[in-house]
């Protein structure tokens, strides 16, 4: 992970480099705070506290969608717009992570070639190493550590499987879900419940049968219309576009901004982001309590013959787990 680096350079430096723009410090600081280590993880406590102040004044965009859709074409195809906008654009991508050593395996970068030359974008494969839904565990400090570098919109790409969804709507200011022109008994295959986290479903690839990918936007809008949806404030449009044609880009950036101003006139931007950060805690504080669980002494002495007992009837599951919930006093 490179983390043998990081003692180069000071906490403070990381971050003033980082509030300074520079790419250095920026790309350091989320390698330590995706190192494992016990004083990496601390050091990244104090840098992100310091960083703190100059966050949340981006746009969160979440980009989700089944392999195959064309979630990196078109998110180059968007950050060259927004580039050209004046903005400046990071992209945490969040890929599978290897079996075999842990890291990232499909190379985000060599799939924006375009975007990664830009000066004004920051492209940042992470691996997801085995955490649930397959976004990176770190990936919400990463954006908070862009954010405080000057990028004013963040867009996390999922590997768009399992629950991936979820957790990238969890964590964003919203929520785009891609899907393909050929709808038909392809909308069977769209889950209840990610339509229902969408904030705005994209048909891309739609210049390849323009009447196909009518009768999906069709067959979509309806399919909305029997959910209810997070905001009583915002129904969820259906968009048409092709990334590779760079056309629809447009149209699904005023959307955005658009949706950005109803939430905000609501006051149900802001209590997303309250609500996020919240549960967040509330995520950390369960992650933590797991692991100091499960390096207690006790706990790993007797846990494997509790757990024999419980497989083989000789105690109650809830019998079992009061008694090495005991050993934390």
């Amino acid at each position: 992970m490179g983390t043998t680096l990081l003692p180069q350079m000071s906490d403070q430096a990381l971050v003033d480099g980082v509030l300074a723009e520079q790419r250095r410090p920026l790309a350091k600081t989320i390698t330590l705070i995706e190192s494992q280590r016990p004083d990496h993880k601390q050091r990244a406590r104090s840098v992100l506290e310091g960083l703190l102040p100059h966050t949340g004044r981006s746009m969160r965009v979440g980009i989700s969608g089944v392999p195959g859709v064309g979630k990196s074409t078109f998110i180059e195809a968007l950050g060259l717009y927004l580039i050209e906008q004046g903005h400046k654009v990071a992209v945490l991508a969040v890929d599978p992570s290897s079996s075999v050593t842990g890291g990232s395996i499909l190379g985000d970068k060599t799939r924006m070639e375009l975007l990664s030359q830009r000066i004004e974008a920051f492209i940042r494969p992470s691996p997801s190493a085995g955490s649930l839904g397959g976004v990176a565990e770190k990936t919400r400090e990463a954006m908070l550590v862009c954010e405080a570098a000057g990028f004013d919109v963040i867009i996390i790409e999922t590997v768009g499987v399992g629950q991936s969804e979820t957790a990238v709507a969890g964590m964003t200011d919203i929520f785009c879900l891609l899907q393909l022109p050929n709808a038909g008994d392809d909308l069977q295959a769209i889950k209840k419940g990610i339509m229902e986290i969408a904030d705005l479903i994209v048909i891309n690839k739609a210049d390849i049968n323009p009447q196909a990918a009518t009768v999906a936007r069709s067959q979509i809008k309806s399919a909305l219309g029997m959910l209810r949806h997070a905001s009583p404030n915002w129904t969820p449009p259906v968009l048409m576009l092709s990334a590779l044609q760079m056309q629809g880009i447009a149209e699904f950036w005023n959307t955005i901004e658009n949706y950005r101003s109803t939430m905000q006139r609501s006051g149900e931007f802001e209590a997303r982001r309250r609500h996020q950060a919240r549960a967040w805690m509330w995520e950390l504080i369960d992650q933590g309590l797991r692991a100091r669980f499960a390096s207690h002494a006790r706990v790993q002495h007797d846990l494997p013959g509790l757990q024999a007992a419980v497989e083989a009837g000789q105690t109650t599951p809830s019998a079992a787990a009061m008694r090495l919930l005991g050993y934390l006093g």
